[in-house]
């Protein structure tokens, strides 16, 4: 650990010109083109085994030890958001409309100068390493089920994955993990509502969209505090409403924008018919039409024990145990190992 840390020291102005790099040419979804280009050159220049492209902007490395025990995937992802930067800064974003504003270029930076700390202490290693940074986190179905169609996991098949997410919420130094279920699966659906437009001085003439979206809005509120299980966590959240041109005119037609964030595939179903059926109950009551678009996301984080463990060992070792927090769970879960299955025609984590 001591020569990791001076390693790891050494490079400190190197991670951070590298993320302030990254933070001003931000690009979104399967756009990272020049993101991409910078992570290959940058490993390219590694004592790697091999350097590849992978999945459109997707790169991946390989640094292969001698007699291995196995295999371990360390993941970053690239992509940026569609937000405009407002923070005045020398590295602010030059992209307008475009801004990493989820730390994907920390995360990508951060994996670079791993990637440069373990080729460089290569021959004390046990486990291969893959390196595998990833495109279009952002936007459903994501990257990685690409990346993994295209062998991501195998040739040297993988024993054990980890990635890290910075978080803006806790201390500088703050190592956070459990095991079993750690993140919310997260939705997304759009809700269109087709009316007959007209004058705002004749609404009896119309069947306005605002209305019924309005409606719509407040009766999905309804599904967590009265339908689900309390003991379930599950959250509804309309994000987006676009209707209408000008005051006085009652538009044709509306659209709401949300999601869903769950701990469990069976409670995103069961919300996702409920969202269905209200919105398409509301509109018919008030002689309007509606379309109902439901994406279901990845499935819920599971961790497993045995690594969420070792990652704890190690969060100790390198900053102390007060250094480490083990979020309060909900309720208690199964451990389940990391799994994928094939499931209409896209990966899946397999539930605990």
């Amino acid at each position: 650990m001591e020569k990791v840390d001076k390693l790891i020291e050494s490079l400190r102005d190197e991670v951070i010109s590298l993320r302030r790099e990254i933070h001003m040419f931000p690009e979104t979804a399967f756009e990272e083109y020049r993101t991409s280009d910078l992570v290959f050159g940058y490993l390219k220049n590694l004592a790697l085994s091999s350097v590849r492209k992978v999945n459109k902007t997707g790169v991946v490395a390989d640094l292969l030890v001698d007699n291995p025990k196995g295999t371990v995937l360390l993941r970053a992802d690239m992509d940026a958001l569609p937000i405009q930067e407002e923070v005045e800064a020398p590295y602010r974003s030059k992209i307008d409309g475009k801004m990493h504003a989820c730390g994907h270029d920390a995360h990508t930076a951060m994996l670079l100068v791993a990637a440069k700390v373990l080729s460089e202490i290569k021959d004390e290693l046990d486990y291969n390493v893959k390196f595998v940074f990833q495109p279009s986190e952002e936007h459903a179905p994501g990257g990685a089920i690409g990346m993994i169609e295209e062998g991501v996991l195998e040739n040297p098949k993988v024993d054990f994955a980890f990635a890290t997410h910075v978080d803006g919420f806790s201390k500088a130094g703050i190592i956070s993990t459990k095991s079993g279920v750690m993140t919310a699966e997260a939705d997304s659906f759009k809700i269109t509502i087709l009316g007959y437009g007209g004058h705002g001085a004749y609404p009896h003439k119309t069947v306005d969209p605002i209305l019924i979206a309005s409606h719509i809005v407040i009766a999905l509120q309804s599904i967590v505090s009265r339908e689900v299980d309390p003991l379930e966590p599950a959250v509804v959240s309309i994000g987006k409403i676009t209707s209408g041109d000008v005051f006085n005119v009652i538009p044709e037609r509306g659209e709401l924008f949300g999601t869903v964030r769950t701990l469990k595939r069976e409670v995103a179903e069961f919300i996702s018919s409920r969202i269905t059926d209200i919105s398409m109950h509301i509109a018919n009551s008030l002689r309007g039409k509606v379309v109902v678009d439901y994406n279901f996301g990845y499935l819920p984080l599971c961790n497993n024990e045995l690594t969420t463990d070792y990652i704890k060992k190690i969060g100790e070792l390198m900053s102390g145990k007060s250094m480490f927090r083990n979020p309060p769970s909900p309720w208690e879960v199964r451990i389940c190992p990391i799994f994928y299955k094939k499931s209409q025609g896209h990966f899946t984590g397999l539930e605990c």
